[in-house]
């Protein structure tokens, strides 16, 4: 849709702000609301009342702060309790971070919370009555321009942080009364269907990783001829195989093998970009789909004396914080003990790769992800099916050709999404900066004759 401007404006005397709308003001926060950072943390303290907590995490990952959240549980002071129970028309926002980009992130609290209070690392503004829209001024915190000015002001060297003074002194346009409130409501509606589609999208991510997990697990444990004789493997989570296939533990078909660190790791001793093999963190390997192709150190000789190097052409497992991960380097590259790698293996890697990507292989032994404990035994211990040679290399084409094609599609699906998040963005700075005039989409003529919704 192609949206109107409003009829005349005028400089707003705000430099990133540019002209606003000429019958609309531009105020500091200050001047319209109050703005208090919150005292009140995560413990408890002997006398005082117990309270529920809406935290950090509570506003990042909410753009409303409803009473059916899980609040965290705490005790408050008379004093705090008074000062930081959250009311209606309320907006919170993250006042310091880890990142630029996670600062001044807002949530709206669209009705009275009785007994839950705004916790530490965030502030409460309360719009003044009369002046300030609460729903209005969340959106604003939303838009880019005026949330860009907190990220510049905020300040820090490992975590930023907001100071009450650039936050009392910002700058908000600020159009009439009823006309804040037709901007929220507007907005509510319009983004309303973005996050639909947005949702939409999302689940049909899911469908398409569905159908590409299914169609690993059934290639690598079922085959990719329908019509062939069957038997019982005799391993549960792995059900009836091929007749002519055979069932082994990893042990059987080769050593595992834990990687090595040198220590401390730290030491720059231990590395040289002109090196001839790479250094792999489980960054690297997060960050690579099924082929490692760089990575973002480069260990000195007396550092790979100190390690395992490996080949091009040779899979590695990951058994710390990403658990379960495989990967096919194509460099020359050491491993630390967060991984392990196989000696003497003479299956085909690829098949191998999609073999340790399922869910299936790792039933029995915990949780696949952070919760799950690998080592050497545990790997060494696990049943898998083995096909003949040049079937393996035929199930690992098939899959490279197949799921090619599936995220293909979900890198299209994601491309839409970043979109939509984009076009989302993009209408909102636009409707709290009056670069667009929205009053006749909520049956509005004039800023005189704007009810509120």
């Amino acid at each position: 849709m192609r949206w109107q401007p409003y009829p005349a404006y005028k400089d707003s005397g705000v430099d990133w702000l540019g002209e606003i709308p000429a019958h609309w003001e531009t105020r500091k926060l200050k001047h319209c609301s109050s703005v208090t950072f919150s005292s009140v943390d995560k413990h408890t303290v002997e006398g005082e009342q117990p309270v529920r907590l809406c935290n950090y995490v509570d506003v990042y990952y909410n753009d409303y702060i409803t009473d059916d959240l899980e609040f965290m549980g705490a005790t408050a002071s008379f004093a705090e309790i008074s000062n930081f129970t959250l009311r209606e028309a309320d907006v919170i926002i993250t006042k310091d971070s880890e990142s630029w980009d996670d600062i001044a992130v807002p949530a709206y609290v669209p009705s009275d919370l009785q007994g839950v209070l705004c916790g530490y690392h965030l502030a409460l503004i309360r719009p003044n009555v009369g002046i300030l829209d609460g729903q209005y001024l969340f959106r604003s915190f939303c838009a880019c321009g005026i949330n860009h000015q907190f990220r510049i002001a905020a300040t820090g060297i490992t975590r930023y942080g907001l100071g009450k003074y650039w936050l009392d002194n910002s700058s908000f346009p600020t159009p009439p009364l009823a006309e804040q409130r037709a901007i929220a409501a507007f907005l509510d509606h319009e983004t309303a269907r973005i996050d639909a589609l947005v949702s939409k999208q999302k689940r049909l991510i899911e469908l398409l990783q569905e159908k590409r997990a299914a169609l690993i697990s059934h290639a690598v444990t079922k085959g990719l001829d329908p019509t062939v004789p069957m038997k019982d493997s005799g391993v549960p989570w792995l059900g009836a195989i091929p007749a002519h296939w055979e069932v082994s533990r990893i042990r059987r078909l080769c050593r595992v093998r834990r990687g090595a660190s040198p220590r401390p790791i730290d030491d720059p001793i231990y590395f040289d970009d002109e090196g001839e093999y790479a250094w792999v963190r489980i960054s690297d390997v997060t960050a690579s789909s099924k082929y490692l192709l760089e990575s973002e150190q480069v260990l000195s000789e007396l550092g790979k004396s100190k390690s395992v190097p490996l080949e091009p052409g040779e899979i590695f497992l990951s058994i710390a914080a990403t658990v379960g991960k495989p990967i096919i380097t194509q460099i020359k590259c050491c491993i630390h003990d967060g991984f392990v790698y196989f000696v003497g293996l003479k299956q085909n890697r690829e098949y191998l790769f999609y073999l340790f990507s399922g869910d299936e292989l790792y039933k029995g032994l915990g949780k696949l992800g952070t919760q799950l404990n690998l080592n050497t035994d545990t790997i060494g211990d696990i049943h898998i099916p083995v096909p003949p040679d040049e079937e393996q290399s035929a199930i690992a084409a098939f899959l490279d050709r197949e799921t090619a094609k599936l995220d293909a599609l979900i890198a299209k699906v994601q491309e839409m999404i970043a979109r939509l998040q984009e076009y989302r963005t993009d209408l909102i700075s636009a409707a709290v900066t009056g670069k667009i005039d929205v009053r006749e989409m909520v049956g509005v003529t004039s800023p005189s004759a704007i009810q509120p919704v």
